[in-house]
C-alpha cells in the first residue's frame, strides 16, 4: 500500500550500521484474533541533517529511571528484565486486560519510521525506529465513546531501575496524549531501532514516539495504557508546571523559561557542531497542525 506521507528522510540521514545493511523486511500481516493491517508510513520533508549513529542514539539519552546523566541509562539499564512483559490496557475500552508484549508484536505490522527527535533541552537526532501505529493497538482495545485522552505509565521497579531509588521525579513516570493525537498515524509504539530490538536504555521493550512533541512526551518501558475522559497527569508537569505543559509541542517561537527553543544542537556532529533552526512541530506541521486549530500555541510548552 502506498505511503501516506511524503518521505524524504532516508538512510542517508542516519549513520549506516553494519547490521542495518541486512535489515529485516517489514513484518506484514496480523495475527488471528486481531484482524489488523498496518500501513507503511514515513516522515515529512527534511533538509540535510548531520548523521546519527547507533552509538549516538543508544549512548546519549534521557531515562531518569536509570540516572540523570546522559550516559547513565546506557551504563545502568542492563539490570532491567524485559521478559516476560505485559501491558495493561484499561479504562474506557471494550477489551480491557493485560496484553503480552510478544502477542502484541506478533499481531501488529512492524514498520520502519525514520523520525526527527527533538529534546526539550534543545538537542536533536534522527532515529530509524521500528514499530507500529498506536492507533492499531487502540483499535484492538476498542476505545469507548466518550474517551478523550490516553494515559501511559512506565514500569516501577527500583530494584532494577536504580534512578527510581531517588526522588528526581514522582515515580512511576506518567504521560498522556489527547485521543486525536494518539490516533494520528505518525504516533508510533516503538519496539526497535536500526532493525534491532530496543535497547533497555531507549525504552525496551515498548515505548511511545510522538515526533512533533518534545522527547519527554515519548514515554519509555510502558506497562499501562488507560483511556479516560479527563486530562491525565504527566510527570514533568507535576514536577514543574511552569516549564512543562501537557501539550509540549515543538514550537521555536516559545522559549523554555531558561533557554531559547529557536535553534537546536544536532547530536553527532562533533565538537564544533553548529546549531540549526528549530522547525515548527519539529517539521511535521503539515501532518499535525490542524489538530490545534484555534489553540494558542504559545501556551503549548
Amino acid at each position: 500500500m502506498a505511503n501516506r506521507w511524503t518521505n524524504t528522510l532516508t538512510h542517508n540521514d542516519v549513520t549506516p550500521q553494519g547490521a542495518f545493511l541486512n535489515r529485516r523486511q517489514l513484518i506484514a500481516g496480523a495475527a488471528a484474533g486481531f484482524g489488523l493491517a498496518g500501513v507503511a508510513g514515513a516522515s515529512q520533508a527534511q533538509e540535510a541533517l548531520e548523521p546519527n549513529s547507533w552509538e549516538d542514539i543508544t549512548q546519549y539519552n534521557n531515562f531518569y529511571e536509570f540516572g540523570t546523566g546522559k550516559t547513565d541509562p546506557a551504563a545502568n539499564a542492563g539490570a532491567l528484565t524485559t521478559s516476560p512483559w505485559t501491558v495493561e490496557i484499561d479504562g474506557m475500552v471494550k477489551n480491557p486486560g493485560k496484553y503480552d508484549i510478544d502477542d502484541i508484536k506478533a499481531a501488529m505490522t512492524i514498520e520502519e519510521r525514520i523520525y526527527r527527535f527533538r529534546c526539550v533541552e534543545a538537542w536533536s537526532m534522527v532515529v530509524p525506529w521500528n514499530g507500529f501505529e498506536l492507533a492499531d493497538l487502540l483499535e484492538v482495545a476498542g476505545v469507548q465513546s466518550g474517551a478523550k485522552y490516553v494515559a501511559f505509565e512506565t514500569l516501577y521497579r527500583p530494584e532494577e531501575m536504580s534512578g527510581q531509588r531517588f526522588r528526581s521525579l514522582d515515580w512511576p513516570y506518567v504521560e498522556g496524549l489527547r485521543l486525536d493525537e494518539a490516533m494520528n498515524p505518525l504516533t508510533l509504539m516503538a519496539t526497535g531501532l536500526y532493525g534491532k530490538d530496543l535497547p533497555n536504555q531507549n525504552g525496551a521493550p515498548l515505548r511511545l514516539v510522538v515526533p512533533w512533541k518534545y522527547g519527554f512526551k515519548s514515554i519509555k518501558s510502558i506497562v499501562k495504557i488507560t483511556l479516560t475522559d479527563k486530562e491525565p497527569p504527566t510527570s514533568w508537569n507535576k514536577a514543574n508546571a511552569r516549564e512543562y505543559g501537557f501539550y509540549s509541542n515543538v514550537n521555536p517561537e516559545v522559549s523554555h523559561p531558561r533557554w531559547s527553543q529557536a535553534s537546536e544542537r544536532v547530536i553527532g556532529g562533533g565538537l564544533f557542531t553548529k546549531r540549526v533552526p528549530t522547525l515548527m512541530f519539529n517539521g511535521y506541521e503539515e501532518e499535525v497542525a490542524s489538530m490545534y486549530d484555534g489553540m494558542d500555541l504559545r501556551k503549548s510548552i
